[in-house]
């Protein structure tokens, strides 16, 4: 068992140190920040969805927005889109779970909105079918994925692809680099350390 623990942990400094020493990585969480903070003070929103742990990421992330990160400060603007059952099992039946998120979008987004859009193989047709929706209407769209990134980049205005290729190792990247976005949105927003 120690071993495996050790094993773990050192795939996971790994993963944390290539995104680290990744200038592209960190350049687009830096404009993923700016471009948050300008939309929310235009009055725009933030935009979340993924499936299964990536869903969790979603909601925690829309969580740590509207409540607080680091210190008390007003709440932002943010929504998972994977909270509410009865709109979930209505477009699942009505329209099919590939139109989970896009008709969500179809119906409360707005220009200037931000849409992160998790999965971590890419290859969610639910997700890619909003980040469709979500370049039709004119959304700043954020794709957190893996290595391969799948069919996510040419759908998103910044992709920010995990160097890993294994599930659990990528989805600790996505968190590690969304509680950066949501530090950097609070720090600007709020003037917080």
């Amino acid at each position: 068992m120690r071993e495996y623990i050790q094993a773990e942990l050192l795939k996971t400094r790994s993963t944390m140190e290539r995104i680290a020493a990744d200038d592209h990585i960190n350049a687009q969480v830096e404009q993923i920040a700016r471009l948050a903070c300008d939309a929310l003070r235009a009055g725009n929103k933030m935009l979340f969805a993924g499936n299964g742990g990536s869903a969790a990421d979603a909601q925690h992330l829309a969580g740590e927005l509207v409540s607080r990160f680091n210190f008390d400060r007003p709440g932002v603007a943010a929504f998972a889109l994977t909270t509410d059952s009865s709109v979930l099992t209505a477009i699942g039946n009505d329209y099919g779970y590939e139109k989970l998120f896009a008709r969500q979008l179809n119906a409360v987004a707005v220009a200037g909105d931000i849409f992160i859009a998790i999965s971590t193989s890419g290859r969610s047709p639910n997700i890619l079918n909003a980040l469709r929706e979500a370049r039709a209407k004119a959304l700043i769209t954020v794709g957190m994925t893996g290595l391969s990134g799948g069919d996510m980049p040419p759908l998103c205005d910044f992709c920010l692809q995990i160097p890993a290729s294994e599930t659990p190792k990528i989805q600790e990247g996505h968190i590690a680099l969304g509680h950066i976005i949501c530090g950097l949105i609070e720090r600007e927003l709020f003037g917080g350390d």
